[in-house]
């Protein structure tokens, strides 16, 4: 049993070609099907990248997370939303990547660790709906997925990316199981990060939100940031509930209007020119952008 016209958009979906209509299937499946979904799955995906130690000591030391919290993790969504809102291949979306290679451009940063911070944003939100979603995945929609992500990869200027969704989450895996290493810098990232979730979720959810976060975290990661072991059965609770989500989710109807992220940080709106380190502003924005890739 579901909702009737809960599978409308998969059907629509599955008439599309990856090759050709990535960014329309990305669009329905992420501000659609699983807007919600997504956007956990993400944040989870951005954890990930403080269990590489040189990662941690970069992003700890730009202090961005602990004094400009809120805005870095709006911008970090916006970048993104930039980037795919029009298309991976738009004017817009070319725009947005050249800013995020600018941005990057400033710290020392290896290929490796690009792609593999490149691919936790698509292997943390499909897990996520593995686990927690109303349906299944599609193959067309992995398939879309993965080709939006390599063309992101690719506009910052990585070589040799994976083509699928599989080759994605190998890389990471292999990354992980050769770096994935408890750090200080981890552990304080880990806790700041929770404050800003705790800052964006509405008040009733906030005392919970910590313990929460950590046990939907998988072992290794969770050891990684060096975060507290929860009991095994609000583990089982919280996980349980979000299933629970899941199903109640095919009698729900199908959303009629495209999710969009709502930035507490610019509530009458942002221009690409507000996104970035309070510190490069001036300096983004003095010289109209001019490639500016990242150094391997």
């Amino acid at each position: 049993m579901h909702a009737p016209g809960r599978f409308d958009n998969l059907h629509r979906i599955r008439s599309l070609d990856p090759e050709v209509d990535h960014d329309e299937i990305l669009r329905l499946t992420a501000r659609y099907e699983f807007p919600w979904d997504y956007v956990q799955g993400t944040g989870i995906a951005f954890m990930r990248d403080y269990g590489v130690p040189p990662i941690a000591e970069l992003l700890d030391r730009t202090r961005e997370f602990a004094d400009h919290g809120v805005k870095r993790y709006d911008d970090t969504i916006l970048i993104g939303d930039e980037a795919t809102l029009d298309g991976i291949d738009s004017p817009r979306s070319h725009a947005a990547l050249r800013r995020l290679n600018r941005i990057h451009g400033h710290y020392d940063i290896t290929a490796a660790d690009f792609a593999y911070v490149l691919a936790t944003t698509i292997v943390g939100p499909v897990r996520w709906i593995e686990a927690y979603g109303w349906r299944p995945l599609d193959p067309v929609e992995l398939a879309a997925i993965a080709k939006v992500t390599t063309r992101f990869g690719e506009l910052m200027g990585l070589k040799d990316l994976p083509a699928t969704y599989d080759g994605y989450l190998a890389l990471l895996v292999d990354h992980e199981r050769r770096h994935f290493a408890h750090t200080p810098a981890a552990t304080r990232l880990a806790e700041a990060s929770i404050a800003i979730a705790k800052e964006v979720a509405p008040p009733p959810l906030r005392p919970l939100l910590r313990r929460v976060t950590i046990a939907v975290m998988d072992e290794p990661l969770r050891e990684a940031l060096g975060l507290p072991r929860q009991p095994r059965w609000f583990v089982r609770a919280v996980r349980g509930g979000l299933r629970l989500r899941g199903r109640l989710l095919r009698f729900a109807p199908p959303r009629r209007t495209a999710y969009v992220h709502r930035p507490s940080t610019y509530p009458h709106g942002h221009r690409l020119e507000d996104l970035g380190p309070l510190s490069m502003l001036d300096e983004l924005n003095a010289h109209p952008a001019t490639g500016g890739h990242h150094r391997a």
